[in-house]
């Protein structure tokens, strides 16, 4: 499995939709409801899933679905 379709497996679970359903357009918080708890979970299933360490900057400039997908494809 890419590092791309580990972030929308653990998106999909924090979010509650469908990974058919998350577009690289979507805004993490405006369209699918990732508030501040939800966000905490997303980061910290995500760095578990990813075996990273996510930092507060990179954090910050996740905002998109498309954001996480290039982070994810930065990792190599």
């Amino acid at each position: 499995m890419s590092k791309q379709d580990t972030v929308l497996d653990v998106l999909s679970k924090v979010c509650g939709k469908p990974k058919t359903e998350l577009k690289p357009e979507h805004e993490l918080v405006a369209d699918l409801g990732i508030d501040s708890p939800k966000g905490l979970q997303l980061l910290a299933d995500l760095e578990d899933a990813l075996k990273v360490e996510i930092s507060d900057e990179d954090a910050a400039a996740l905002n998109t679905v498309g954001d996480l997908l290039k982070y994810a494809g930065k990792l190599g």
